[in-house]
């Protein structure tokens, strides 16, 4: 989060693929509802781990159901790349700095992470896990 109170969240193209503006969310808007879409590779899990970042760096709290573990890497500071500075300058991000941020892992069954299923005798194993 800058300090006007909005979430950077990516950068603007021209017709020619040259950048033409980073791209901010105002807090304020952030209660929202949104829907990332796009076919495969075109950057839907980095937008969803670059909102949640910003959300969390700004004191909000997350909740991301990620069944595949792509957001996973939030939990961990990440490694020093050259394409990944390339593409941060490409993107007007000058000041890119890696970060790690408090993570729960819920687990249905409690084995890999916090345990996550509520449980009542009513439902039997069909519902509850164990």
């Amino acid at each position: 989060m800058d300090e006007t109170g909005k979430l950077f969240i990516g950068g603007s193209r021209k017709p020619d693929d040259t950048l033409n503006k980073a791209e901010f969310l105002e807090l304020k808007f952030g209660n929202r509802h949104g829907l990332v879409t796009g076919a495969t590779g075109t950057g839907k899990t980095v937008t969803l781990q670059v909102l949640a970042e910003g959300f969390a760096r700004a004191g909000v709290p997350v909740f991301a159901a990620d069944i595949k573990g792509d957001l996973s890497g939030v939990a961990a500071k990440g490694e020093s790349k050259d394409f990944l500075l390339k593409r941060a300058e490409q993107i007007g991000m000058a000041d890119y700095e890696f970060e790690q941020f408090p993570v729960i892992f819920w687990d249905i069954y409690g084995e890999k992470g916090h345990r996550s299923a509520p449980r009542s005798p009513r439902w039997g194993r069909c519902c509850s896990p164990g």
